[in-house]
């Protein structure tokens, strides 16, 4: 099966006023090429899944704003530690899209004041070290949140400590979609709102800081206790 969805219309963008949208929003800030690579993530399998419609509306948008993009589907994902080793390919293919990346989007609906198990589960496949390797470390992230009710903030509050603790540079913008079932037509675009204004919000600042950071990433992310566990010496003594 296929884990990565194909958007419909990825060029089509009815909800946005191009003529207040900055074409390249990192315009002086860094190289956009190669173009930033986002990896988007979403939290409920219903078929008219909000969170999936709210993650597909910023993949839309930052092809617009010139990123490459991959949104996982995570239907088959088993539960962690149900198979072996985590030996599966699900598992394999979102860990392999995470080191892909250059920044990620995580919206999730909020369930019970929190975020879905779906949603924790492909967080908890993203391992902090991997055969030498940091899926997660040293990525931007913007996290968004979907509501069935009036709008809340627990769960980009939680996405956000994740974020942190899976060393990620979460950007200091988010949306929180308030009754999400009111927010999109027929087809499933979203229509023209404050909230779509904040998405459009959050994916030039995820654009802005991918570009701005990727160039130092190394740098940030190198740490002393690091160096000592490996014996890497940086000067003679």
């Amino acid at each position: 099966m296929t884990r990565l969805l194909t958007l419909s219309d990825p060029h089509h963008l009815p909800a946005l006023k191009p003529q207040y949208a900055h074409l390249r929003p990192a315009e002086g800030l860094g190289a956009m090429e190669p173009p930033p690579r986002i990896l988007l993530l979403y939290g409920s399998l219903r078929e008219r899944s909000y969170s999936r419609l709210v993650v597909e509306e910023a993949a839309r948008l930052l092809i617009y704003f010139g990123c490459e993009v991959r949104i996982f589907n995570p239907a088959d994902l088993p539960m962690p530690d149900q198979v072996a080793g985590d030996d599966h390919p699900a598992v394999h293919q979102l860990r392999e899209l995470s080191l892909w990346s250059e920044g990620q989007v995580w919206c999730s609906p909020e369930r019970h004041g929190q975020i879905t198990g779906i949603m924790k589960t492909q967080i908890d496949h993203l391992p902090l070290a991997m055969k030498g390797m940091r899926p997660t470390q040293g990525r931007t992230l913007a996290v968004m949140q979907v509501c069935a009710g009036s709008q809340s903030f627990n769960s980009v509050n939680t996405l956000r400590i994740l974020g942190r603790w899976m060393r990620m540079f979460t950007i200091p913008n988010q949306s929180s979609v308030a009754k999400a079932y009111e927010e999109f037509d027929e087809a499933g675009r979203m229509k023209p709102s404050a909230y779509y204004d904040r998405i459009v919000d959050v994916c030039e600042e995820l654009v802005r800081f991918t570009v701005l950071l990727r160039p130092h990433t190394d740098q940030l992310v190198d740490r002393y206790s690091e160096r000592v566990e490996l014996g890497r010496s940086v000067s003679p003594l």
